[in-house]
């Protein structure tokens, strides 16, 4: 697998390369620069409206930029059809921000749900993922119980499993800890992590939980206005004299924020 024309090992799971994309006159990405490594965990930060959200939108091909380049696995994926991006799209695992559980659904049923719907498996196979993969989440023996009779915390394991449950390579993972108070928090950030690592997946993380989060993340990537105004480990970021990223920082530990100058976050 190689990059476009260096013939040298790529060893990144996601490129983003000059990524624009408006909404009407409202500019939301302004020329985004991004590396994943593979195998790492990356965590997008940066202040409410700045485009964090829109961006993690595009790199699981729910919208289509304006102008860019994203690159997967070796492939630019903004100039393959819709069609073909089906087959791209299963290298992914999504957590969304609210878990979106179906209340009318067991545990069970809802991390199985991807595989009734997008495999051959047959009935005993999805029952072996399904336990093998609440197992790896810590939620043994909790397969007949309905996301309402379950503590926020659970719910946000359950849906990590469902993300899980078709061995996806790449992670995405928007907000995961909204809604829980700070000791479930970190909890749930050690779950992120020890899937990562033991699923050997590379992981794009959105997340408001500035510094905490940084003890999971092997890079850091500082947006503002549409644009990754710091990108690096997680030493070179905190060791940045960055004013607007000081100020991020600054606002986060206040519970403040910087202004909302976007569309969405």
């Amino acid at each position: 697998m190689t990059p476009e024309g260096n013939g040298k090992p790529n060893t990144n799971a996601v490129e983003v390369r000059g990524l624009k994309r408006s909404f009407g006159r409202q500019v939301v990405l302004n020329g985004v620069d991004l590396e994943v490594p593979a195998g790492k965990i990356v965590t997008i930060v940066g202040p409410s409206g700045c485009g964090k959200t829109v961006l993690l939108k595009h790199l699981n091909l729910l919208l289509r930029p304006d102008a860019g380049s994203i690159i997967i696995d070796g492939i630019d994926v903004t100039r393959m059809r819709s069609a073909a991006l089906n087959s791209v799209r299963e290298k992914f695992g999504m957590l969304f921000q609210a878990g979106a559980l179906f209340d009318s659904m067991t545990v069970f049923e809802n991390v199985a749900f991807p595989l009734v719907e997008k495999t051959s498996l047959s009935r005993e196979q999805i029952r072996a993922r399904v336990l093998e993969t609440l197992t790896a989440v810590g939620l043994q023996g909790m397969d007949a119980k309905y996301p309402s009779e379950m503590s926020g915390g659970m719910q946000k394991r359950a849906a990590l499993a469902r993300a899980l449950v078709h061995r996806p390579k790449i992670l995405m993972l928007d907000e995961p800890t909204t809604g829980l108070d700070p000791s479930r928090t970190g909890a749930i950030h050690d779950l992120i992590r020890q899937t990562q690592r033991n699923f050997g997946l590379s992981a794009v993380m959105v997340s408001h939980d500035v510094p905490a989060v940084f003890r999971i993340s092997d890079r850091v990537a500082f947006m503002h206005r549409g644009r990754m105004q710091l990108t690096g480990t997680v030493e070179e970021v905190m060791a940045s004299n960055d004013d607007e990223f000081k100020r991020f920082l600054a606002g986060r530990a206040s519970g403040d924020d910087l202004e909302n100058n976007q569309v969405s976050s």
